[in-house]
């Protein structure tokens, strides 16, 4: 009524004061679209059609109405004059923009107007160019955008860095720079900090705990937001007592405990191996939303509880929370990490049918991999050619690597190679055929197909495994010998060795794809990096204390064999993070009961 009381008294109106606030007094009470369009007709007919500060208010209420296409359509139609068109109406613009999810780049279209307009920038225009430049990921624009800063003598402005930091750090191949950006800071903030941690951990780099301890050093305070990046690289790192201490350092300090704050707790405990403790901390939260349900059931799904995370995704929906498509992933997951194949049959099922979700690949990959674990790879062929959406490479390969374990070899040797011919410089297709061939002893097509990789210039990804010791990351790769204690610890797999061959273990050879003799493939089993990082850790930490290692690819067989083994001579509980999922082992015996 307010609205419709202030247009009437509107049309009254003769000088422009007036007209100009009375179209701000309509855009402020403008709440739906159709009165946006009959305040433009206002404005044309009152003149104020190149009125910066009404077009500048009309800008940002269409931006709060999700509207700024249509404000850009009329406020840069053909009969504007723009020449009179000022920095705060531009921000306005370029803001709006930068803030959506799909039309970043225009953000950047319209900054490119102002400067050519000779409309000058100021330092509140660079944050909003800058994020849009984070948000496209082009590190050549966002090195223009660096330059314009400078040139415009806005470089020293605390605002601008921060967001310059957050742009490289989201841009490909800019975390350098960004640090570069952040170390020539006459001063840091919080922002200036979570921004350079952030970074660091979205590339995956340790840097990002070394940079946490900087901050304290510095005798910064860390808010929500700093926690929440700290907590992501402990998770990423698998570094529990780290993420043990972040959690009692957020209580000592009174960090505020956000939702956010306390969903990064979560996922830090159950993807760091303490998941009774994630799904503690889940119990005591006030307020929870869909992603704290969903991080403790993909958590429960990674450590084999997949009973449990059934349970937990059924009490989701009995207390009215609508699951979502990670939810979804989480639960098929769970299935498939526990071999719970009917179930998984039904929730998939039930996606459509209950829930009316349309499954997206992801949700198909879910299944795929479920059949496949389950050895039923004639049937997981079956339901990829009747998938209603084209099957992607990750799909293609779980199949062919349970091609590979339950000795469909032909057909796996066929899929690969169809999918070489579609992804030509994908060096995992390479490997994948690689170790097709070693499984069928085919020594000399198998050197042909890695002799392939070497003139295209490809690597196999290298097996690590990080270890967490006394509030340090220690990493191992395969055949590691840079490590200082090198001597003992190859002295210790020795040992490892012999104890576990007279309590019975036999090295799996077959996972060693080389044409060698059986002496040869035990010494390189050996040389695996879970194997070198189990030896550290019984060096260094006391007889009977947890060992917690984290793999970046899927521990092998004979890891898996071996392990299981030492478990039960050194009487130590030893939990392996690798790709796929957790495995705590324990007097001989591994969650997963061998099913991974």
């Amino acid at each position: 009524m307010q609205y419709f009381q202030t247009l009437k008294r509107s049309k009254l109106i003769i000088n422009t004061r007036e007209a100009e606030q009375s179209c701000l007094a309509l855009l402020q009470l403008c709440d739906v679209v159709p009165k946006l369009t009959q305040i433009q007709a206002h404005i044309v007919k009152l003149g104020l059609r190149n009125n910066p500060l009404v077009l500048t208010k009309f800008a940002s209420t269409a931006s709060d109405l999700k509207a700024i296409d249509y404000a850009s359509s009329f406020l840069f139609s053909p009969d504007s004059d723009t020449h009179l068109y000022d920095a705060f109406l531009f921000n306005t613009i370029i803001r709006a923009y930068a803030q959506t999810g799909h039309a970043k780049h225009k953000a950047l279209c319209f900054y490119r107007v102002m400067v050519k307009g000779e409309v000058l920038p100021n330092k509140f225009t660079y944050p909003f160019v800058l994020k849009a430049c984070a948000g496209v990921g082009d590190l050549n624009l966002g090195k223009s955008v660096h330059g314009s800063v400078v040139k415009f003598g806005f470089g020293d402005d605390v605002h601008v860095r921060n967001t310059m930091v957050h742009m490289y750090c989201c841009c490909g191949g800019g975390i350098e720079s960004a640090r570069k950006v952040f170390d020539e800071m006459p001063n840091w903030d919080s922002v200036s900090w979570s921004a350079m941690i952030g970074g660091y951990v979205r590339v995956g780099w340790s840097s990002a705990v070394e940079l946490f301890r900087e901050m304290q050093m510095a005798g910064v305070r860390p808010d929500e937001i700093t926690m929440v990046s700290v907590l992501s690289a402990c998770t990423d790192l698998g570094a529990l007592e780290l993420g043990k201490w972040v959690e009692s350092y957020i209580e000592k300090e009174g960090i505020q405990k956000s939702v956010e704050l306390c969903n990064a707790l979560i996922d830090m405990f159950a993807k760091c191996g303490n998941v009774d403790k994630a799904l503690k901390l889940f119990r005591n939260m006030s307020g929870r939303t869909i992603v704290s349900w969903t991080s403790v059931i993909d958590g429960l799904a990674m450590h084999g509880r997949g009973e449990e995370a059934v349970a937990l995704f059924e009490e989701m929906i009995g207390v009215g929370v609508e699951p979502d498509d990670v939810a979804f992933i989480g639960l098929l997951s769970a299935c498939s990490h526990s071999g719970l194949v009917d179930k998984g049959k039904r929730y998939f099922s039930s996606m459509t049918e209950r829930f009316g979700r349309v499954p997206k690949i992801e949700h198909y990959g879910c299944m795929v991999d479920m059949l496949c674990r389950a050895g039923h790879v004639k049937e997981a062929l079956e339901f990829i050619r009747k998938m209603p959406i084209q099957p992607n490479p990750i799909v293609l390969r779980t199949l062919i690597s349970a091609c590979r374990a339950h000795g469909e070899l032909k057909l796996g040797e066929s899929i690969t190679k169809e999918l070489i011919r579609a992804e030509p410089m994908h060096e995992s297709n390479y490997v994948l055929l690689s170790n097709i061939y070693a499984k069928m002893n085919h020594w000399e097509k198998k050197t042909k197909t890695r002799e392939t990789m070497d003139k295209k210039g490809m690597k196999k990804i290298p097996g690590s495994t990080m270890i967490e010791l006394d509030n340090e990351i220690y990493e191992f790769v395969a055949g590691d010998k840079s490590h200082k204690q090198s001597k003992e610890i190859y002295e210790m797999v020795d040992e490892m060795g012999r104890k576990m061959k007279r309590a019975g273990y036999v090295p799996t050879t077959s996972e060693v794809l080389l044409d060698i003799d059986e002496e040869d493939k035990e010494d390189a089993l050996n040389r695996h990096s879970e194997k070198l990082a189990i030896a550290f850790a019984l060096l260094n930490t006391p007889p009977g204390t947890p060992i917690r290692i984290v793999k970046n690819l899927r521990i092998c067989d004979d890891c898996h064999s071996a392990t299981k083994f030492i478990s039960k001579i050194y009487s130590r509980e030893i939990v392996v993070r690798d790709r796929n999922r957790f495995h705590h082992f324990k007097g001989g015996l591994c969650s997963c009961r061998d099913f991974w």
